[in-house]
């Protein structure tokens, strides 16, 4: 395999969910059919990076960090932040063993300061990865590639140098439909932390980066269904 291999958090879950599909995306770049466009949550995650960015620069906590009683600062770099949210830069670790990058853009990042004192992420404190999610549903539910984002934020600081807290954080913005819309979309906030687990990511990387080096595709996983309709197809001409 002669070009770059650059995987993300996505493309790690798409290997674990299936390696045939993920050989057939990184290697060959045939993708698998794409979903409805989520062109509102997208808004949403802009307009959220926006608000947050806002209190970064008049250097005052976000009331949704607050009221959760997380004793934390908005990231106060934004230079950095923004090139760590840059979906073509973001926080990056090459391994020269693999001949590999792992990378990941986040939304935002938490600073907490040193315990017993004042000094924050940049000056001895720690870091936890922040994350945006706008959903319909009606309760907030943290999915397994939720916890691998995160898992592999705190894995990517940590490979540049940053001390974390082996935490993350999940900012849910809940469409409110009890609330009826009259030009303007209601939404219920949570805030969920999650532990954060990142000694498994580096195997996982290594895992996938093999599979893409391999000239032959692993089989379909079982559960993929995306196999079983190619599958089903095969039998009609």
């Amino acid at each position: 395999m002669e070009k770059a291999i650059n995987l993300s958090p996505n493309s790690l879950n798409l290997f674990l969910e299936c390696q045939y599909c993920f050989w057939l995306d990184k290697r060959l770049g045939v993708k698998r059919p794409p979903p409805y466009p989520y062109a509102l949550n997208a808004a949403v995650d802009t307009l959220l990076k926006e608000e947050f960015d806002a209190y970064r620069k008049r250097n005052e906590p976000h009331p949704l960090v607050t009221e959760n009683k997380i004793k934390a600062r908005l990231f106060q770099n934004q230079k950095l932040l923004d090139e760590w949210r840059d979906n073509f830069r973001g926080i990056r670790f090459f391994d020269k063993d693999l001949s590999a990058t792992l990378f990941g853009a986040v939304d935002d990042i938490l600073e907490f300061p040193v315990e017993g004192g004042s000094a924050y992420g940049g000056d001895g404190g720690k870091l936890a990865p922040l994350d945006y999610k706008s959903t319909g549903s009606k309760v907030a539910n943290v999915y397994d590639r939720f916890q691998l984002q995160l898992d592999t934020y705190t894995f990517l600081l940590e490979k540049n140098g940053w001390k974390t807290t082996r935490k993350g954080y999940l900012a849910f913005y809940i469409v409110d439909k009890d609330k009826g819309f009259i030009d303007r979309l209601p939404f219920r906030k949570e805030m969920h932390e999650i532990e954060t687990n990142p000694s498994d990511v580096y195997d996982i990387f290594k895992d996938a980066v093999s599979v893409l080096k391999n000239d032959i595709p692993p089989a379909h996983s079982e559960d993929c269904l995306f196999g079983k309709w190619f599958a089903g197809a095969k039998g009609f001409n």
